[in-house]
């Protein structure tokens, strides 16, 4: 099951699906990621706060190892520096511990700050070793999470930026749509990447006569197939967690139906304000 790639604004592609790795035990971690890309995930999202990382880039070199015609540089791993390793004075020994981490993938594919709520300064020191890093060749790709158009701004009237955010990672679903900020991103080249776009599982479930329920009744799939194929219709990167291994395969299960203009109208919640994670693109 091949993933349509993304061409991000730094020239690489990125696979429109990850797996989110957030919460997974670390004792299954390795496992979930492992059978993840046995049914065609390539795409694995973690951080220095989910305390998993090593086992995320167990996961994917097991599967590699196994499977010798297969290439590094089809898989694609982000994780995300957390706000105790910003500033100019951590940033350093944080990548290089998030590089260990990553074992025999030997980079990172995308490495980003995980919030704005540091403060300026922080904000952009760390940003500017990140850069670096790409320079050395070890992060291919940077980006930011939870950032609010300000913060965006501030990166993109920076007089040192070499390379502008490649994604912005953000809590979406119908119900947390961010219409505003996303499709701002969007217009900047900077691609939204939905994290949380199955709400933790708090709307999976719905009553019977809900528009999510409809849609889903309509084309007989899932709650978590019709949610990925709302974000991914919308034009962001949906990150669906599971960790149970026998919804990984029909969580990539979404490319034989479209959601018409009108299913989207009926799914989309523009008045509602429920997010399910933190809440800090309005930091200052």
């Amino acid at each position: 099951m091949s993933l349509r790639q993304i061409k991000l604004n730094s020239g690489n592609f990125i696979p429109s699906i990850g797996l989110g790795c957030y919460d997974i035990p670390r004792s299954e971690t390795s496992n979930v990621v492992y059978e993840a890309c046995k049914v065609g995930y390539r795409h694995f999202d973690t951080a220095v706060l989910y305390g998993n990382e090593a086992e995320v880039a167990n996961g994917i070199v097991k599967y590699l190892k196994e499977n010798p015609k297969e290439k590094r540089s089809n898989f694609f791993y982000t994780t995300k520096l957390w706000n105790s390793q910003l500033g100019a004075s951590k940033t350093p020994q944080a990548i290089e511990e998030i590089i260990a981490k990553s074992g025999d993938l030997g980079y990172i594919d995308l490495l980003l700050i995980h919030s704005p709520l540091t403060g300026k300064r922080s904000r952009l020191e760390s940003y500017a070793i990140m850069q670096k890093y790409v320079d050395k060749g070890l992060i291919k790709n940077i980006g930011v999470s939870n950032y609010g158009k300000h913060h965006i701004e501030e990166l993109l009237h920076w007089e040192h930026l070499k390379y502008p955010p490649a994604v912005n990672q953000i809590e979406i679903s119908p119900w947390v749509m961010r219409t505003e900020l996303a499709n701002w991103c969007l217009s900047q080249g900077i691609n939204v990447e939905a994290y949380a776009p199955l709400t933790h599982g708090y709307k999976l479930v719905e009553t019977p006569d809900s528009p999510l329920a409809k849609t889903c009744k309509k084309y007989h799939k899932s709650y978590a197939q019709v949610l990925i194929k709302w974000s991914l219709t919308k034009g962001y990167i949906p990150l669906p967690k599971t960790k149970t291994i026998g919804r990984l395969a029909e969580n990539l299960t979404i490319n034989d139906f479209e959601l018409t203009s009108e299913d989207l109208e009926e799914l989309d919640q523009p008045d509602a304000y429920e997010p399910t994670d933190w809440e800090c693109t309005d930091a200052p």
